[in-house]
């Protein structure tokens, strides 16, 4: 489960596909295995703007996944790392 906030609501991270080169820092500081890089999928190419699509392939067509986003716990590793800052925590549910 995500840890929350003071809130108390569970922050989880999100990626900005059109920003994210798909470099892995996020992978290797993470200490909670949240996140994997792999080639983007379609559907989510598909919605990224002509720049991004282009910066996309440049990268090739790489990007960060979360598919363990409920072993987060909002250390912010992963966002500090980012050299693109496509990283954000975010409220969940």
């Amino acid at each position: 489960m995500s840890a929350p906030d003071c809130s108390g609501k569970p922050l989880r991270p999100v990626v900005n596909r059109s920003k994210c080169e798909g470099k892995r820092d996020c992978v290797e500081v993470c200490p909670y295995d949240v996140f994997e890089v792999r080639r983007i999928d379609d559907a989510d190419f598909a919605k990224l703007g002509l720049l991004a699509k282009l910066k996309s392939v440049a990268h090739g067509r790489k990007t960060a996944y979360t598919p363990k986003a409920d072993a987060c716990l909002a250390c912010g590793l992963c966002v500090t790392a980012c050299p693109e800052k496509a990283i954000t925590l975010v409220f969940s549910g």
